[in-house]
This record gives structure tokens, C-alpha cells and sequence, in this order.
């Protein structure tokens, strides 16, 4: 697409007796396009929350495009063919009429009904998706924003009275239109008339908030009441496998063949006499054998509700030909009333072979109480074979540093090994305050009959609560039995909208800790220099600061080398003449006949096209480079704390430094195009209602398109959106400018990681930072990564000979997104920059 100007810049003259012409930094925006923010509310429905709109020429060029876009998210029978002012006195026909800030009604009549906007403003809007989950919502309810819906989530819906007939439907936008309309589509799929929605332990689900916040199932019913029932939510809403028992319990390769003889089994339960050791949660018992377990048995009472305080339950339960039984897992389901539940003992009848088993339990299976676990594993006692021991292991769960890559939801997992699994547990009580932030590890403790070595884990969550999706690095599971550590490696999405949409992982165990560590490290290598081969492109000019010196890189006429350069020193510049992959040849920018050099293991200065001249380029995982020589590989480019050259065998390990933060030179002209990384993979994206987060894709969505007001002051236009700027602005953080001065930031460069935080020129102080949920804020500056922007240059921009921002050409071609960013090759990507020798003579 053509490219039309991003704003118009025009010269203001002063008249003066000497008739001089003022400084041009006082050149300024004129008649900028400004975007109109407007809400829109439903006639007649204070139920509706409303959509809020940005209007401008590029998002709407016709009244009629801007009906057909609220038809979309305003449910009306016939779309919206009305828009008039909140009282319906007045219609609107035409985008100029629409006032920034105001309200409206849509109707698809002319005719308006009235409404309390004050109240319906009030009401969360449901049908709008969410990613977002704040640091804050675990501390604050309100900040998880209830009622929220990010993605379409499962939902079990049972008809009352008959836990058999039962149905899953997706809480899409659609169907979440209003509660009526809710209610409107439970009957189609019901094929009754649903009136009313119960909880599955009989509360009335009076709302479309309240069904979201459900724990994932409801009672549908008609003008009766509500009738108990076995709404089991376990076997049907949660993910494939989890939590689920799988049907064998050996690894593949010795599975036998599974008999068709049953075994009828007699289970007697005793309550514990405890105060309120009783339970109104429905129990389960799974039976696990040597050739296989059993499926989850429910135990139902027939004259009374079973599990009370003091009272024994017997049951004939019937399996099929598990084996020899050498362990029993029993549990609760979690719901009603009061679920906690204290079991005294439990005694089994093998009525086939009339052997009898004895188990003393005496402990709470309770999220209130002890270990608040709602179900335990017990070793069963064969004569002659020794017993299991029961085990606590420790689980260890690590969650990614990406943007938003926490999660409020309910996260399971379960375990497998040579005998047995652990069924799905949730993992809900780690040593933190708050499990799944951002970049923490939570250390859980699961306990569970010892399962011998370990192979697998499946883990994944149930896809509930505003921002659920999860960015799992790594689980390491520590049995403390044998004292052997078992790592699972990750570092993917479990997010029904990021990567292939999947929300549970089948892992496998990776047991020596030092190649599963070598394997991570390399792989966080291979993702940095992704993420920062751009920089090496043939034609850049760079510096390397040393973090142990603070100093950069010199290289003097004479040929000798240091690291204690200031920030301009011409002698610290490095222009990439030769870039082959991760091999470059770095010559000096002031002293062209003399490059880079590892001559014998020592630092120089030498003739450009010589074999020792050839550095190989090694990332690591903190963004700092190593520069080791092509002729002798091991051999690195080494500095003491002085800044002079030296070796490994020179001085101790804390004395000497061989990382590099790498700069590139020019990246901040004007006309460039530029992305800001907020990660490896992940960057700062204008998103379409106006808003910014920093979670976004690292593609032309991304991009933003320099215009340099003065020295270190720039603005930032979306090259998506032309003429939407990223702004500060009463407190928020957007990119709703228009190229006045709230857009106008100072570039503060961060020598430690090679990073920019971006500070208001109107606000100073107040910097474009990030929250947990990568949603863009004004903040304070700190050094905890929230204002940190790694910059990449798509397209070198040039320096005004006048030192002012230009119009952009009508005629500039447009910026392709690459097909796949990660195979892109340095040398195509240096072709698809367009740079040329001009371009990088003129950088400053």
C-alpha cells in the first residue's frame, strides 16, 4: 500500500524589525486528524455495558461503515441502523456529528428508548474479550475485572434433576449477548425451555456474570425447583486427561491385554466422629492394579446422605480384571455445602477371591485443612511383596518471563511413572503469597504413593477466570525417596490464543539435570539470538560496552585495544563489513585500514580480511554478547576491571569480563521504523481500540515509524494506524495522539542491557512502562523491566540536514511483515531494510 503523510509539519515565522526566522524546533503539528473516543449503549437495555469506539478517517471513511461495525458488537434483531443522543431527541446521520467523549444510543428502529447510563455503565461487559491479568487482581477482586471474558471457555450444563443428560457449550460472544440471550440458547441445546440456572450445589445463578464465574458448570431448569443430584463437573468440563485416570497403568510397551472378567469388590467407609467430619461432596474411589486401574467409582447412598459424622458406608462396587491391587485412591468432588470430610478407616472385599484389606486413614481431605488436599493415596499390604511408601514430592513450576504470562486459573497436573500415576491434583498452595506471576517459581508438595521412576507429566489448567492463559517454562519434580530430580522442559503457551491453542501439555522427564541444563541454556541461546541477530547486519555501526569496566570497546591508531571508552569517542565505533551468519568482521569506523582481531589469544588491531579478524558472535540468555575468534575456537575477546586486554589465566573469574552489550548506531532517525521489544518475542503494539500492550506480536501490528523532533526527542507513529501516536495523557498510556506535545518522548538509553525506557517531555518523571499484563501505563522509572524497550531497526530512517522531523513521502513503500521472522537470514533481512550508503554516512 502507498504510504500517506503520518501528520503535516509547517514552519511558523515570527515577524521582527530584523525580519530573522526563529529556531525550527519551534515548528509544531498542524490541523491534526483527531481520533474521537465515543461509547455507544443498547435502547432501551441497562443491562448493556456499552462498547466504546475510536472514530477517525482511517477507521471509519463512511457513516455507514461505522453501522455495520456496531451491528457486530451491539445485539440488536436487525443490526444498528440508528444512532441518536442518549434521550432519542436527535438523530445522527452523518461521523462529523459524533462529539469526543460523549454517549449514544443504537436502536435498529427509529424509534429510542431511553436509558440510565450511569447504570449501565456500571455493569461489566461480558461479551468483550480480555487477556489481561494484573499483578494487582490476585490482591485486589475488583482488578481481575469479574464478569470478563478473554476467550471462549467450556461450560457443563446439566439438566435438573438428570445428571445423565448433560451438555458443553462455549461462552462465546455470541451466545453472551445478555442473559435472556443466554438462556435463549441453553433451550436449543436443552430442547427444553430454560427458565432458571442453578449452581450444582443449589444456589440460583441469577446472572450472565455469575454463570462466568461459575466453577464451570450449572443446573438448567425450567418454573421447578432446584433437585440435588450427582453434577460430577471433574469427568466432563475439565481438558482430555486432565484430571482424568488413565486406563493403564504402564508405560507403553508393557500394556497387557485387558480382561473382560469383573471383580466385585465390598467397601466399607467409616467417617471420622470429628466435629463436622461429615461431607455433602460426592466421593470417589479409583482401585489400582497390576495390570491396569480402575475408572473413578462414585459412591451413592440410597436411604440417606452417605459420609456422615460417625457413620460407616458400605458399597459393592464392580471392576474389571485390574490385577493384584497394590494401592486406592479416594476423594471428593469438592462441592456442596460443606466438602471437607475426615475419613477414619476404609476395609475391602475382594468378593472373587475373598481377600480382605484393612486401611487406617484417620485424615482430612480438605482444602481447609492440612495439607488441603481433597484426595490421598494408601498402599495396599500383599503378603510376600513389600509395601509402597507414600511420598511427598516436590513440584517446582516455573513460569515464563513473557509478557502477561501468568494466570488466575486452576492450574492441575499428574504424574507418571513405572507404577502408577498420581491422578490430577491442583496445584493451589505453594510457598508464595500468589502462584503463576510472571517470572516466579512456585514449589508445590504433592503427596502420593511412590510411583518408582518417572516418565511423564501431563499439566494444564481448566481455561477459567479473566487472563487464564499461561506461558509454562519448566516443571522439576524432586523425589525426596530417592533423591533424584526429574525435569520437564516447557517454555511454551498453554493459551487457547497463543501458539496451537492448547491449554494442557503432555511432557516427558528429562533425568540428568546437567544435560537437561545445558539443553535450556541452549535453547535461551538460540531464542536470544533471534531475537538480536538484526544488530549484526553488513553496514551497521555498533559498540560493545562493558558492563565490568563501564567503558566501550576502542580500538586506537596504534592497534591496541581497550574498554574504557567514553559514549562518543570516535575510536569506539565498529562498522559490520563481512556478516556471515554469526561470523562478522567488525572494522573501525575512524580507522578504516585496521578490524577486530584475536591474534594468539590476544585482543587487537589488524588489516581487515585476515583470518584472525574473523569473529564468531555467541549470545547469551542476558543479551550480552561473546566475540570469539573463527581461527581458534574458546578463545575470547577478555578485559579486566581496568579495561585492559587480557586472558582467563591473568586473573580470577570476578576480575575479568568477556560479555558485551551491543548498540547500534542510528537507530532513532528520523523516518526510521522501528519495533519495541518488550521480550524475546512479544513488543509494543498499538492494539485497534486505541489502547497499547506491550504483549503483542513482533510484526507489522508492531511497527512504529520515528519522527525526530529534536536531539534524544522523539514521537512514535503506529505505521498500521497512520496518524495514531503513542502518547501520556491524564494518566494513561495510549495510542490515541495526534502529534502534539503528549506524544513528544525523551529516549533514555540503558547501558547495562542495551534498552530504552521512553519519558514524557510534558510529564517529566513519567516514563511508558509496563504491567503485569503488559497493558501500557505511565510509570515511575525503575529497574524491574516494566520501562525497559529493546529497539530493532525494520528500516533505517535518515538525519534532517535542519535537525527536524520531515513529512513522510506519500510515494514511501510499505514495510512487509517477514513470512517467518525466525528463518529470516541476516543477509536477506539486510536486503529487506533498503539501506543504503547515504543512509548510513548520515547517521548520528
Amino acid at each position: 500500500m502507498s504510504e500517506t503523510p503520518s501528520t503535516s509539519f509547517s514552519m511558523i515565522h515570527r515577524s521582527s524589525s530584523e525580519g530573522h526566522v526563529p529556531s525550527l524546533r519551534n515548528m509544531r503539528v498542524t490541523h491534526p486528524v483527531v481520533a474521537k473516543k465515543i461509547s455507544f449503549y443498547k435502547s432501551g437495555d441497562p443491562q448493556f455495558g456499552g462498547v466504546r469506539v475510536v472514530v477517525n478517517p482511517r477507521s471509519f471513511k463512511t457513516f455507514d461503515a461505522l453501522l455495520d461495525n456496531l451491528s457486530r458488537k451491539v445485539p440488536l434483531p436487525f443490526g444498528v441502523r440508528n444512532i441518536s443522543t442518549p434521550r432519542g431527541r436527535h438523530s445522527i446521520t452523518r461521523l462529523e456529528e459524533l462529539e469526543d467523549g460523549e454517549s449514544y444510543l443504537c436502536s435498529h428502529v427509529r424509534k429510542v428508548q431511553p436509558v440510565d447510563l450511569d447504570k449501565a455503565r456500571q455493569r461489566p461487559r461480558p461479551w468483550h474479550s480480555s487477556r489481561a491479568i494484573s499483578a494487582h487482581a490476585h490482591r485486589n477482586p475488583a482488578a481481575a475485572a469479574p464478569g470478563m471474558l478473554r476467550a471462549p471457555r467450556r461450560l457443563v450444563v446439566f439438566r435438573n434433576g438428570d445428571p445423565k443428560a448433560r451438555h458443553v457449550v462455549l461462552l462465546s460472544r455470541r451466545v453472551t449477548q445478555s442473559f435472556e440471550a443466554f438462556l435463549q440458547h441453553l433451550t436449543e441445546v436443552m430442547q427444553f425451555r430454560v427458565i432458571k440456572l442453578y449452581a450444582t450445589d443449589g444456589r440460583k445463578v441469577p446472572s450472565l456474570q455469575a454463570v462466568i464465574l461459575s466453577s464451570g458448570a450449572v443446573v438448567a431448569a425450567g418454573r421447578e425447583p432446584f433437585k440435588p443430584g450427582n453434577y460430577d463437573i471433574q469427568k466432563y468440563l475439565l481438558p482430555a486427561r486432565l484430571p482424568g485416570i488413565p486406563r493403564r497403568v504402564y508405560p507403553k510397551g508393557n500394556t497387557r491385554t485387558e480382561s473382560r472378567k469383573s471383580g466385585n469388590w465390598k467397601v466399607s467407609i467409616v467417617t471420622s466422629d470429628l466435629p463436622n467430619a461429615g461431607t455433602s461432596s460426592q466421593i470417589y474411589i479409583i482401585l489400582y492394579g497390576q495390570h491396569r486401574s480402575s475408572a473413578p467409582i462414585y459412591l451413592y447412598g440410597t436411604d440417606r446422605a452417605p459420609f456422615q459424622d460417625g457413620h460407616e458406608d458400605i458399597f459393592t462396587i464392580t471392576v474389571g480384571d485390574i490385577g493384584t491391587l497394590f494401592k486406592i485412591r479416594i476423594g471428593h468432588t469438592n462441592s456442596g455445602l460443606s466438602p471437607s470430610w475426615c475419613c477414619k478407616e476404609i476395609q475391602l472385599w475382594n468378593m472373587n477371591s475373598g481377600k480382605q484389606f484393612y486401611i487406617p486413614v484417620q485424615r482430612w481431605m480438605a482444602r481447609d485443612q492440612e495439607d488441603g488436599e481433597i484426595c490421598r493415596e494408601f498402599p495396599i499390604l500383599n503378603k510376600g511383596q513389600p509395601i509402597l511408601p507414600v511420598t511427598v514430592y516436590e513440584v517446582h513450576v516455573a513460569t515464563g518471563e513473557l509478557w502477561n504470562s501468568g494466570t488466575v486459573a486452576n492450574v492441575y497436573i499428574s504424574i507418571y511413572g513405572e507404577k502408577g500415576d498420581t491422578g490430577s491434583r491442583q496445584l493451589f498452595r505453594s510457598k508464595n503469597s500468589f502462584n503463576f506471576l510472571r517470572g516466579q517459581t512456585d514449589t508445590f508438595f504433592l503427596e502420593a504413593v511412590h510411583l518408582g521412576d518417572l516418565y511423564k507429566i501431563i499439566v494444564g489448567h481448566d481455561g477459567l477466570g479473566p487472563g487464564n492463559g499461561w506461558f509454562l517454562d519448566d516443571i522439576v519434580i524432586r523425589d525426596p525417596t530417592t533423591n533424584r530430580e526429574y525435569a520437564f522442559f516447557c517454555h511454551r503457551w498453554l493459551d487457547q490464543e497463543e501458539d496451537d491453542g492448547k491449554i494442557v501439555r503432555e511432557l516427558y522427564a528429562r533425568d540428568n539435570s546437567i544435560i537437561f541444563a545445558r539443553q535450556k541454556l541452549e535453547h535461551n541461546r538460540k531464542e536470544t539470538w533471534a531475537a538480536e541477530s538484526w544488530k549484526f547486519m553488513k553496514g551497521n555501526t555498533l559498540q560493545f560496552y562493558n558492563r565490568l569496566t563501564g567503558g566501550f570497546v576502542r580500538l586506537h591508531p596504534d592497534g591496541t585495544i581497550d574498554a574504557t571508552g567514553e559514549k562518543m569517542d570516535k575510536y569506539g565505533f565498529f562498522d559490520v563489513i563481512v556478516s556471515k551468519g554469526n561470523i562478522c568482521i567488525f572494522q573501525s569506523h575512524e580507522i578504516r585500514h585496521l578490524s577486530l582481531a584475536l591474534d594468539n589469544g590476544c585482543v587487537t588491531g589488524m588489516a581487515s580480511g585476515r583470518a584472525s579478524t574473523e569473529l564468531r558472535v555467541v549470545y547469551q540468555p542476558n543479551r550480552c554478547a561473546l566475540l570469539e575468534s573463527v581461527l581458534v575456537p574458546g578463545h575470547t575477546v577478555i578485559f579486566d576491571r581496568h579495561g585492559k586486554i587480557a586472558s582467563e589465566s591473568a586473573a580470577g573469574y570476578a576480575d575479568l569480563s568477556k560479555e558485551f552489550v551491543v548498540f547500534v548506531k542510528g537507530m532513532f532517525l528520523n523516518n526510521a521504523v522501528i519495533l519495541l521489544a518488550t521480550s524475546l518475542c512479544q513488543a509494543l503494539c498499538l492494539q485497534p481500540d486505541g489502547s497499547c500492550t506491550g504483549v503483542g506480536n513482533q510484526s507489522e501490528k508492531s511497527y512504529w515509524r520515528v519522527h525526530k523532533i529534536s536531539s534524544g526527542i522523539c514521537m512514535f507513529e503506529s505505521v498500521k494506524n497512520a496518524r495514531m501516536y503513542l502518547r501520556i495523557k491524564d494518566g494513561q498510556c495510549d495510542g490515541t495522539g495526534t502529534g502534539d506535545i503528549d506524544c513528544h518522548f525523551k529516549i533514555k538509553k540503558n547501558l547495562e542491557n542495551a534498552s530504552v525506557s521512553l519519558e514524557s517531555t510534558k510529564s517529566p518523571g513519567l516514563f511508558v512502562g509496563l504491567q503485569a499484563d503488559g497493558q501500557a501505563k505511565p510509570v515511575i522509572y525503575t529497574k524491574n523491566g516494566n520501562v525497559f524497550f529493546y529497539p530493532r531497526v525494520i528500516k533505517f530512517g535518515r538525519e534532517n540536514s535542519m535537525g527536524m522531523s520531515e513529512i513522510p513521502s506519500q510515494e514511501e513503500e510499505k514495510i512487509q511483515e517477514p513470512k517467518n521472522q525466525q528463518e529470516i537470514t541476516p543477509e536477506s533481512e539486510a536486503r529487506g531494510l533498503l539501506l543504503s550508503s547515504t543512509t548510513n554516512s548520515n547517521r548520528k
